[in-house]
């Protein structure tokens, strides 16, 4: 489980390696991952945007943008959590992502809740460490 929080909006992300849709042979890996936003601000926010960092092992970057997350962008009250599961491609059996939410305050302005960076491990990685 990975956490971080960024002026009362707390992001908790849970990855899972899905070895029945990946194809190693074929490069192909695949990953969901369910994200819970807790709202433990004074204000309600709404999530307007995802900006995603998506690494793979060799350093390959892909990044994705795009308006809310699975075709929502959920408004959450103070004390209140929005979760929702997607997944993720690779090349390679090990990555990793991170990434922000812009998050619209009812009360005006808006800001970046950061998604705390997140392992992508799959029982396929050999790596070793000399």
């Amino acid at each position: 489980m990975y956490e971080k929080e960024t002026q009362g909006v707390f992001i908790r992300v849970l990855p899972d390696f899905l070895d029945d849709q990946s194809d190693p042979v074929g490069g192909r890996f695949m990953w969901s991952y369910t994200v819970e936003i807790e709202n433990r601000g004074e204000a309600t926010v709404q999530l307007i945007s995802r900006h995603w960092a998506i690494t793979d092992a060799n350093g390959k970057v892909e990044f994705v943008r795009g308006p809310g997350v699975i075709g929502e962008q959920p408004v959450i009250k103070p004390g209140e959590k929005f979760s929702y599961t997607s997944g993720a491609p690779l090349e390679t059996p090990s990555g990793f992502m991170s990434g922000s939410y812009e998050m619209k305050l009812e009360t005006g302005g808006s800001f970046n809740a950061d998604i705390p960076a997140f392992s992508l491990d799959s029982p396929y990685d050999h790596t070793s460490v000399h």
